[in-house]
Parts: C-alpha cells; structure tokens; sequence
C-alpha cells in the first residue's frame, strides 16, 4: 500500500474543448413555459450553459480546491482520491466522510474545516474530528474500478485507507450512496467502528421480518411512498442499476446532455423551493458537472447502481448493524424511512429532525450536520 502526495490537474486545452462543444449544442425543441414539467428547465440550462462556456473558470476552482491536501492511496484495488484534513483538538476523533451521486468529494469542502476546526465557527475544539473524505472508486479523481465496486467493496477500501493513515478506529458519516458505503463499514468492520452517522437510509435497504410479522402503519405508508417515488422519479435509478452504459454514450459526448441529467437531480432532491440558485452558486453547480466531465467517470459512476443492485442491503435473520447510529432527517430529502423501520436493523442512538436542508446536506447545511456530528460523537471521546 502507499499514500502520496496529488495536486490535480490542469488542462487549457480540455477547458476549450468543452467551451467549444457547449457552443455547438444542437438544443432540442420545447414547449414554451414548460419549465421544470418535462425535465431539466430548457431556459435554465441554457442559460448555465451559456455562463459555464463562458464565464465559469475551471482553473480558479481547482485552486479553491487545492487549498486542501489531496493523495492518492493505492492498494489492491483501484487507485482512491482523498482529502485530509487533521483536527485542531486535544483528541480529534478520526472521520470518514462519503458523497454520493451525482455529487462528489466537492460537496463536503464546506463541512470540512467546521469539523476539523470547530473553534472557528463558535464550537469547542475538544469536538474536533481527523477529516477524510475520499472519493468513491470512479468518481471524480479516484480510479475506474472493474467488475464488482459496491459499497460493501468500497467499505472495504475505506477501512484500508484508514489503517494506512495509522486509525486503528474511526468514525464514519455518509448520505445517498455514501450512506450504504458507512452501513457497510458497520456491517463488515464493526470493531473498526466507533460510531455512523447518516443523513440518508440506503434505499435497498431491508430488515429481517419474522414470517408474519406485522408492520406499523407508519412503515406500510413509507413504503407505499417510496413505491410511488420510485415509479414517478426513478427512471434515472433503472437505467444507471440496468443498462449504465447506454446513456452514458450521450453524457460523456455532451456537456449540455450531462448538465442536464445532474443539475436536474440538484433541483428535485434539493431543499430549494423551486429556485436552485437558491441554494447553490452556478460556480458550485458546475464546478461539480465539470469534474464529472474532465475526468469522464460519469459511466463509471453509474457502475455503482449496477454493481449495488447485485448486493442490495438485505439483513439476514442474524445481521444487523450493531454500531452505534445516528440518522439525521433532513426535510427536503426525496423519501425517508421512519423511525421504527430503522431500527429494526440499526441501533439508533440519535434521530434529528433538521429545520431544513435536502439530499446535499452537507452542501447545503454544512453547520447543522457539522453539530449534530458533534453532538453524537462527543460520547465517544
């Protein structure tokens, strides 16, 4: 295994090729006024596209970003992207941070130094955590994985990681498909584990029931709910976790086309109220479409749906994830599993329910999620 050093990269010449691709999108034609009813708002995307050809600067936010350490860790496995950042603290607990898609290690550069050096921000440096936060094996900068990358694969990679950075134990928060990868890290690596933390419940996760258990009317309605969610908004779930590579095709080859296929999922699991420049600049919306475009990894993000499907989050009769848990709802979240039916295979020690935020939690509610962490973990200190 090794750790070194990485300094990503800049290239003028990919810079232009996208600004002259954006310029030559041959744009569908649309309804007038149809706005968000169809898809992606054709007036919103072009004119992003319009500002991203022309005004967005690609090596600025490579610079913001590199006010970070990055490295590159390399196992038997593929090659994994990080970020770390140690805590100003007496005792920083170490923590393991994990995106999701369409999102990457982008959303959690706010977050980051809220935790690390929580005395800035009005906390107490006793809460200080050791920040790690990888990118998921074919995301953003981290190697294309084979056959095979779930997240029981990458929870795996995670705890080599953290061995090689010298944490025999560590702590572990995650949402959408970060979310499973933490659980995973519960399941298979329980005596790694100090504590989880997620704001999202994996969605093919599933208790064991007793032959004729009975559920309770809140468990029947959320998953009549998320029946429903999946049948009205899911399309993008079926094609990524079934045929990944056929859209892939027409993202990789149109900066527009992935614009649209993102940024759609930043508006609808949003907590923006309808006006996603409310809660996002188009600097950081893009900056997030634009790593995905650079490093071509929007078919291989996808591969994560594919591979996940084969390893849904089934518990057995005997399996459960026995850490300690805690969940934090945020409201503008696509669909949330109650209470009870998590516990029936976590242990839940702490359940919030946020003010406000979405699926980016730590994008869009850095200082909450940043204090609940704090508050959960400082038990364990």
């Amino acid at each position: 295994m090794s750790i070194e050093r990485f300094v990503p990269a800049y290239s003028a010449a990919a810079v232009k090729d996208l600004r002259e691709r954006i310029k030559r999108t041959r744009w569908p034609e649309v309804l007038p006024g149809s706005g968000w009813e169809y898809g992606t708002d054709p007036e919103f995307l072009i004119d992003i596209c319009r500002y991203w050809a022309g005004s967005f600067d690609w090596k600025r936010e490579l610079k913001r970003v590199a006010r970070f350490a990055h490295f590159r860790f390399q196992s038997n496995g593929p090659g994994i992207h990080f970020i770390r950042v140690r805590g100003k603290g007496p005792t920083p607990i170490p923590l393991v941070l994990t995106h999701g898609w369409p999102g990457s290690f982008l959303e959690m550069l706010k977050i980051i130094p809220m935790l690390a050096d929580p005395a800035s921000f009005g906390g107490a440096a006793e809460d200080s955590f050791d920040v790690v936060v990888p990118s998921l094996p074919g995301y953003g900068f981290s190697a294309k994985p084979g056959r095979g990358m779930n997240a029981f694969g990458v929870a795996d990679l995670w705890a080599e990681l953290m061995a090689e950075l010298g944490y025999e134990r560590f702590a572990a928060q995650g949402g959408d498909i970060g979310a499973g990868v933490t659980t995973a890290l519960g399941l298979r690596h329980p005596h790694r584990i100090i504590g989880i933390h997620l704001n999202f419940i994996p969605g093919s996760y599933r208790p064991f029931l007793k032959p004729g258990a009975s559920l309770s009317p809140e468990e029947l309605d959320f998953l009549s709910t998320a029946a429903k969610w999946s049948e009205q908004h899911g399309a993008y779930g079926h094609l990524q976790r079934t045929t990944p590579l056929t859209p892939a095709y027409a993202l990789n080859d149109s900066p527009a086309g992935l614009a649209g296929w993102i940024l759609e999922k930043f508006y609808k699991w949003s907590d923006c109220g309808g006006e996603l420049l409310s809660r996002f600049t188009k600097d950081e919306l893009l900056a997030n479409v634009t790593l995905y475009w650079m490093t071509e990894t929007i078919h291989s993000s996808f591969r994560m749906y594919f591979e996940g499907a084969k390893a849904p989050f089934a518990l057995g009769e005997h399996e459960r994830v026995n850490v300690p848990c805690a969940v934090a709802h945020f409201p503008g979240e696509v669909f949330f599993a109650p209470r009870v039916w998590v516990e029936r295979g976590y242990d839940v020690q702490r359940w919030t329910e946020m003010p406000r935020g979405g699926h980016f939690a730590a994008a869009e509610e850095p200082a909450l999620l940043a204090e609940d962490l704090r508050t959960f973990f400082r038990q364990f200190r």
